[in-house]
């Protein structure tokens, strides 16, 4: 509530000159936060006590991300894992990729989600769209049940994958999302294109691998957990065919060259990742898909 945020916390731990990180000080930034007080309130009490800003402000971020893990791992949640991050902390306009500067339309905390534009020319749009035409056929989905493939109903849409580095717009594809994303290029998954036609769509799923699924172990050896995807749009649907995340009501549109990027640290509803491809109602849709996992992928 907006008067919490004008009260005062107790007193913070003095500081040591050494400003290390004390078991006294996570006590205390963890009581500070069960009790319902705005970061902002604590790091205040913080330097008033006479810590450093960047000390505190690290603290903070680090003993409030530990205390949430531990809870959520007691509550039975799956351990989270380290997540391709995007440099946006200090909301650039533009990230360089090398041979192109990225823009960053919008970014998203929780969940994580970044609008990237101008990841991709129309000219790289068409070349991909024309490699990958000759080879379309009807999507399939991870069954994770058997670790194998199966086509699913919620998914009407045709596509197709290339093989890591297959020809010279996918290799520049994948040496942008690489520097872009901060993650290592051979932890990404071939390359998929899909196909929407008008009322083709792709029901809100996740994309991680459900580890409840007797299935996933066989997938996961692999290249370990699915951490991120990366949606590019190709061409321009003439109405529809927008990526969406029920949990937070955001909807992105697809337009020619952007791309949406998300993350999950678990493999777990909490990280609010559900999201899904609305029905294209005029034109068609033609995307791509990166997923990146924990590891190598082979």
């Amino acid at each position: 509530m907006p008067a919490r945020s004008r009260q005062t916390t107790s007193s913070a731990p003095a500081d040591a000159p050494s400003q290390s990180v004390t078991p006294e000080l996570r006590e205390w930034i963890i009581a500070q936060a069960q009790a319902g007080f705005q970061a902002p309130v604590v790091l205040q009490s913080m330097l008033d006590a006479g810590w450093r800003e960047d000390v505190a402000a690290h603290a903070m971020e680090h003993v409030l991300r530990d205390h949430l893990e531990a809870l959520a791992v007691q509550q039975g949640q799956p351990p989270a894992s380290r997540v391709p991050e995007p440099a946006v902390g200090e909301s650039p306009l533009f990230i360089d990729v090398g041979d192109r500067q990225v823009e960053v339309l919008m970014s998203m905390a929780q969940p994580r989600v970044v609008l990237f534009g101008n990841l991709l020319s129309p000219e790289d749009c068409e070349a991909l769209i024309a490699e990958a035409e000759p080879r379309m056929a009807r999507s399939l989905t991870v069954a994770t049940r058997t670790g194998g493939e199966e086509v699913n109903d919620d998914r009407t849409s045709d596509g197709m994958f290339f093989q890591i580095g297959e020809n010279a717009v996918v290799r520049l594809l994948e040496e942008r999302i690489a520097k872009l994303v901060n993650w290592p290029l051979e932890n990404g998954e071939g390359l998929q294109v899909l196909h929407y036609r008008p009322g083709a769509e792709y029901k809100p799923h996740y994309d991680y691998f459900d580890p409840a699924e007797p299935g996933t172990p066989t997938i996961l050896r692999r290249g370990g957990q699915r951490v991120a995807t990366l949606v590019i749009y190709l061409n321009n649907p003439d109405k529809g065919g927008g990526t969406t995340f029920p949990d937070v009501h955001l909807e992105i549109a697809p337009r020619q060259g952007n791309a949406v990027f998300f993350s999950y640290e678990r493999p777990h509803p909490s990280t609010r990742t559900l999201h899904g491809g609305a029905p294209v109602i005029a034109g068609e849709k033609w995307i791509a898909t990166k997923w990146l996992r924990e590891r190598k992928f082979e």
